[in-house]
């Protein structure tokens, strides 16, 4: 799209979302939803009243738009309102629905076993384990690079993970010995040129997609026979019961899987581990007694 094509709204608008530094995935969302509204009041956004928000709103619902979904729009449109407009009439018209808490789907050890071996390569193989034993998101484990594997210290690093944080994770023995397996037989066909920086090459030089691993999951577990949804967040459920299924204290899985907000802190469990700045509280978490099966 050419500078003549962007409105003078819409410019606005993604020049308050670059100076809040939002990720590209961020205002290509508020940026979809902001134009789904004005599409619906039928004019320009700015020239929108309360009602045509309550209208919009009303609409959503009616034609059965889930509710992470609503909860997205009601984001995009109360920045759009409040930053962009300076319109905070509108912006507390705007509603957010309260999304229903599921139990996930967990597998067994036993299941996980089967997926891992049903991986058809090496490639594979090394992905999905290294989502089970490091409990990482799909982002960042197909974001890793190969300086990011310390073999050293026996920790991964992930860099600009959720919420922009860098932090460590566990490596244990079993995946450093597959990943390094992966990395011979990938430079011996070719697919880790040198200069290559990523840990899961794709196309074109770059990183295998997000998508492409919810693949790998999904066709693994079909081989595998397992009738359960699973998806690659599914292994990141898995890690952390597993783990917690091994008596691992709660607030050091939290610490691995950078999710302190899932679970209250605690006085007399660890809080003290949730007070020391990274990369010392990943260290810490490292040196408990953590084994995974199969990893």
């Amino acid at each position: 799209m050419t500078d003549k094509a962007i409105s003078p709204l819409r410019r606005r608008l993604i020049e308050d979302m670059a100076i809040r530094r939002l990720s590209p995935k961020t205002q290509y969302q508020y940026i979809r939803h902001v134009k789904r509204f004005a599409d619906f009041v039928g004019r320009s956004a700015d020239k929108a009243t309360t009602e045509d928000v309550h209208r919009y709103q009303l609409w959503l619902a009616s034609i059965g738009t889930t509710v992470p979904t609503v909860n997205v729009s009601a984001t995009a449109l109360r920045f759009f309102f409040k930053v962009t407009l300076k319109r905070r009439d509108l912006a507390d018209a705007v509603v957010s629905v309260r999304e229903p808490r599921r139990l996930p789907v967990v597998l067994s050890p036993e299941e996980i076993g089967r997926l891992l071996a049903s991986a058809t390569n090496i490639k594979h193989r090394a992905a999905l384990s290294l989502t089970y034993a490091t409990g990482l998101r799909s982002s960042e484990v197909v974001s890793l690079k190969l300086t990011d594997i310390d073999k050293d210290r026996m920790v991964i690093r992930v860099e600009q993970g959720k919420g922009k944080k860098d932090r460590y994770v566990i490596l244990s023995p079993n995946l450093l010995e597959l990943l390094r397996e992966w990395w011979r037989v990938a430079r011996k066909k070719g697919w880790m040129p040198p200069g290559q920086p990523w840990l899961f090459p794709g196309y074109r030089g770059q990183h295998t997609s997000a998508r492409q691993l919810h693949r790998i999951v999904r066709l693994a577990a079909g081989r595998a026979g397992i009738s359960k949804r699973v998806g690659v967040h599914t292994l990141r459920h898995c890690f952390a019961t597993h783990l917690l299924e091994q008596k691992t204290d709660i607030r050091v899985i939290q610490v691995l899987l950078e999710a302190e907000t899932y679970c209250p802190p605690t006085p007399d469990r660890g809080a003290d581990l949730l007070s020391v700045s990274s990369p010392v509280r990943r260290d810490r978490a490292h040196c408990q007694a953590i084994c995974l099966p199969w990893c």
